[in-house]
């Protein structure tokens, strides 16, 4: 079988029959675009990229990050993960996943209320 990724909220289980996906979001205070790459590995989620459209409050980019045409580009140094979760926010959209060829928000992966659990799975 092959890895994938699974988003889950409540009671709901997504499979995304994806090895690559990219996370967005927007800052809720400085409205400024994130955006990371994600790889499912064995050992979990492994963030492999990072970009910041600018920088503010509490948003400073790493000491290794580069600036490229206004954007700050970086690798997190994080290990993997076997879990993320993400807060929705009243003050901000949704995030927003791109897999499989397709980027929506994450209430349109996986509908429901409260939090997404992002987990390394097995695709059917």
């Amino acid at each position: 079988m092959a890895l994938a990724l699974c988003l889950t909220r409540a009671a709901t289980t997504v499979v995304v029959a994806a090895s690559h996906f990219s996370l967005s979001w927007t800052h809720s205070i400085e409205k400024i675009l994130w955006e990371e790459q994600w790889q499912v590995t064995p050992a979990g989620l492994v963030v492999v990229d990072a970009s910041i459209r600018g920088s503010g409050a509490g948003m400073e980019p790493p000491d290794d990050a580069v600036l490229r045409d206004g954007v700050w580009h970086y690798r997190p140094h994080v290990p993997p993960q076997p879990e993320v979760v993400l807060a929705a926010s009243d003050f901000t959209a949704d995030h927003t996943l791109c897999a499989e060829g397709r980027c929506q928000p994450l209430h349109q992966w996986v509908p429901g209320e409260g939090p997404v659990r992002m987990s390394r799975c097995d695709a059917p």
